[in-house]
């Protein structure tokens, strides 16, 4: 049995994974924005290879540094874990690193310390992060065994920005001492602490620490940090209390936040969306302007362009819309031929004109001299329905982690009124229609004029309306297949929301 104990504490079930399978894809997209995963080694002092793995924008943002946030997992965690960090803290413009610490996961090494060694692997990380100008400040969210690998780190070096302490232990011994009460060990007092004597020995000899060293208490008075504490109000392995105690001594800035669950349960949205707020703080991230996406548009007049249409069909409506723009149309009812050997950008750029993405956001004015915005508002920022995309993701701790795949976000249109300007998001498609400027036509004359315009009026009249007659029944012509255009790609339209597996 003493055995199995020791086993618990430096060699508990190791983590064994495929990277590809179970961390976040090497190209990701979330919350409309696109990421990478930059996979790493870095040797720490005692000759052991780490497999790191860093989350940042892609492209980076030129001339600007970003902060980062070093996830550190559980005794039985690994990389996976912080696939849910990334996806609090990646849209705040904060890159999240997380590594396997020696004896977990993928990395070398027999033996976990539950912080004493992992604070070294933890310092090599650091010392990296510090040396690429791309990284701004650094903070540290952990959790059990890397809650207090963040601490015992955090305490030696004072220039972190601030941590994330989840279910930290305050003392291993006084740990052990409880386990034995909460998996029943009906032994008498004297022969426990012999037993945990002998196995303090054995420890020391094979993963090279003392159990009594491990002392969060020692180190919380000395550091000043900005800390939030979290904790499961039902954990059994490691109580709350001890989150308590490490607070009450604390030096620095702190906060303590409580919820339900028990050590290994998924943590509650609430704590997650402090945790963010947190690091927002801290941090300080910069504000990098987001991409436009676009590079043209075609004025075809009441509608925009989808990801989900029916290419044959735009084939045949754009091939009218082209036939009714040159006079070309014929007056029965069947359609024109359709060339299957042009695309549909060729068929856009014969029927109506390029225009440029600034046009697309400019105002317009009208009679009066007032602007107005026939465009969307949101088109700068929320290209592709960014919104708020609630995910859930497993928690450390666990046998297994579910996989994350690519986020993106979707609209949900109406086309109740075929009139109003509707706003089809776009994710593959890059070419689209802006909706159609008002048709108002502004005075040909000043107001001094007035009374020399009324006198040419009705004799102007009927030589307009020769030239006025064609242009109306080809307006008519065009607007109503441009109705029909639009009602069929609203019609065809079906936009989705990936969501992780």
């Amino acid at each position: 049995m003493i055995e199995q104990f020791i086993n618990f504490v430096i060699r508990p079930p190791r983590a064994e994974y495929n990277p590809d399978q179970y961390l976040w894809e090497k190209e990701f997209t979330l919350a409309s924005r696109t990421y990478q995963r930059q996979d790493l080694e870095l040797k720490n002092a005692r000759g052991y290879t780490l497999k790191c793995s860093h989350y940042l924008p892609s492209p980076f943002p030129e001339d600007t540094s970003l902060p980062c946030v070093i996830y550190c997992h559980g005794n039985s965690g690994c990389r996976a874990d912080a696939n849910e960090a990334a996806v609090i803290l990646l849209p705040s413009n904060i890159t999240v690193f997380t590594l396997d610490f020696s004896g977990s996961g993928l990395s070398d090494g027999d033996y976990v310390s539950l912080g004493w060694h992992e604070k070294d692997d933890l310092k090599m990380v650091v010392s990296y992060l510090r040396s690429n100008k791309q990284i701004s400040h650094i903070g540290l969210w952990g959790r059990s065994m890397g809650a207090v690998t963040s601490l015992l780190y955090g305490a030696e070096d004072p220039s972190i920005a601030g941590m994330v302490l989840d279910s930290a232990f305050s003392n291993l011994y006084n740990l052990m001492m409880e386990l034995v009460d909460v998996y029943k060990i009906r032994l008498p007092k004297f022969t426990v602490k012999m037993a945990v004597q002998y196995m303090r020995r054995v420890i020391e000899k094979k993963a090279k620490f003392d159990i009594m060293n491990l002392n969060c208490l020692l180190v919380a008075p000395k550091t000043f940090i900005p800390v939030l504490f979290g904790h499961a109000s039902d954990d059994k392995f490691i109580q709350p209390h001890h989150s308590d105690l490490i607070s009450e001594s604390y030096a620095g800035d702190k906060n303590v936040i409580k919820f339900d669950g028990d050590h290994n349960s998924s943590r509650p949205q609430f704590f997650y969306d402090s945790v963010s707020i947190f690091f927002y703080n801290v941090l300080c991230p910069p504000n990098v302007p987001r991409a436009h996406k676009l590079e043209k548009y075609y004025d075809l007049g009441d509608l925009k362009l989808g990801s989900g249409v029916d290419e044959s069909l735009l084939y045949e409506i754009l091939s009218s819309l082209r036939s009714a723009s040159t006079d070309a149309a014929s007056s029965s009812s069947v359609l024109p031929a359709i060339s299957t050997t042009k695309s549909v950008t060729e068929l856009l750029s014969e029927v109506a004109p390029v225009t440029d993405v600034e046009s697309f956001f400019r105002e317009d004015t009208d009679d009066n001299g007032e602007t107005g915005h026939d465009e969307p508002t949101d088109v700068q920022d929320n290209l592709n329905g960014e919104g708020e995309d609630c995910c859930s993701y497993t928690s450390s701790n666990r046998e297994s982690w579910g996989r994350c795949s690519s986020l993106g976000g979707s609209d949900e249109e109406s086309c109740a009124d075929l009139r109003a300007d509707d706003t089809l998001s776009q994710n593959t498609v890059k070419v689209f229609a802006t909706p159609m400027r008002g048709t108002k036509e502004k005075s040909l004359y000043p107001k001094e004029d007035d009374k020399k315009h009324k006198k040419n009026k009705n004799k102007k009249k009927k030589d307009e309306s020769a030239v006025k007659k064609p242009k109306s029944e080809r307006f008519e012509k065009l607007e109503a297949l441009s109705r029909r255009l639009r009602h069929c790609l609203m019609k065809g339209s079906n936009h989705r929301r990936h969501k992780s597996s």
